[in-house]
């Protein structure tokens, strides 16, 4: 007589099919195959997770070929650890020798949800050193949301656009609404620095100047004074604004290209006037446990726009896919 074997499963939400231009009909949330922790890596039970377009691209097969279905979706979460250590995730993997000491610059990195089955289940497991404290101070909704959008604009603010330690800068923040610009804003103003920030909506403006922005313009309007940096997440649609913006010798510090990835370079303004041109993308895991520590001390806290059960992920997919957002969408177990 044979032996039965239980394969243990959690409930997830995955990628089962790719359709570039209907995304949500590959989401299936069910059972998928339990998480196993491989040697160095360590399995931790989800308390929240929170979504990202990320996800929404990998169901278009963005970095997802079919050959990798099924795949557990998801990049941010926070959770709890055998021993009941509360930490949140950290979701790049990579090695920071191969990066000179920075796992984003490792040629081989990837992110949860990429190679490795991602965030959106009840357990997850992930290299042990991709663990970071979760304080007391975060709830685990708020927790969840750092390790992308707000790790992404943490070192766009803090590692790449050379503003002043102390505060004093002026940074100005294409694309407000977005949810890297949207961080950035809360980021910049609780260093210390002064914000102006750029949309094409009155309503996204208004919530800009609520966050604490000193000034909240139409896309490609004047701004009030020459910035040190921009933080670039829009592309071909502000870049000629984005550089007549700086003073001379700043930054654009270009983390996306939401409006085109190809503008006009302008490399006569660019020479003539010292201009720094700096790509970043994600953070390192101590740029991550710097930033916990640095909401922790502030009080600055992540915008949630919907919490909802595991089990209704599809419902806040398809409020992502619809595009009128204000914060993340989290989803908890």
């Amino acid at each position: 007589m044979g032996v039965s074997h239980r394969v243990l499963s959690v409930l997830a939400a995955a990628a089962v099919s790719i359709n570039p231009d209907d995304p949500l009909a590959g989401l299936a949330v069910g059972e998928q195959p339990e998480p196993a922790a491989r040697d160095g890596w360590t399995t931790v039970s989800v308390r929240a997770a929170a979504l990202n377009h990320h996800d929404l691209f990998s169901l278009r097969g963005v970095g997802l070929p079919a050959g990798r279905l099924p795949m557990i979706l998801g990049c941010d979460a926070a959770g709890v650890t055998a021993d009941g250590t509360e930490v949140i995730l950290h979701a790049v993997i990579g090695d920071p020798a191969a990066g000179g000491g920075d796992e984003t610059l490792d040629p081989k990195r990837s992110l949860l949800s990429e190679l490795h089955p991602g965030t959106l289940a009840e357990q997850v497991a992930v290299p042990a050193r991709n663990l970071v404290p979760k304080p007391a101070s975060l709830s685990w909704e708020e927790a969840a949301c750092l390790p992308t959008a707000w790790l992404t604009a943490y070192r766009m603010v803090f590692t790449k656009a050379g503003l002043p330690a102390d505060g004093g800068g002026k940074v100005l923040i294409q694309g407000a609404g977005g949810g890297v610009a949207t961080a950035a804003i809360l980021l910049a103003k609780a260093a210390g620095h002064t914000v102006f920030v750029t949309s094409r909506d009155e309503a996204k403006r208004k919530r800009a100047l609520d966050l604490g922005a000193e000034a909240a313009l139409e896309t490609g309007a004047r701004v009030p004074a020459r910035v040190d940096a921009v933080i670039e997440t829009v592309g071909a649609a502000t870049w000629g604004h984005s550089l007549k913006s700086l003073r001379p010798g700043g930054t654009v510090v270009c983390s996306g290209a939401t409006s085109g990835p190809n503008p006009p370079a302008d490399l006569t303004r660019i020479f003539f006037l010292q201009l720094n041109v700096l790509g970043s993308t994600m953070g390192t895991r101590d740029e991550l446990a710097a930033l916990v520590a640095f909401l922790d001390r502030t009080g600055v806290r992540p915008l949630i726009d919907d919490v909802r059960p595991l089990a209704d992920a599809r419902a806040s997919f398809e409020r992502m896919s619809q595009g009128e957002l204000y914060g993340k969408l989290v989803l908890t177990v």
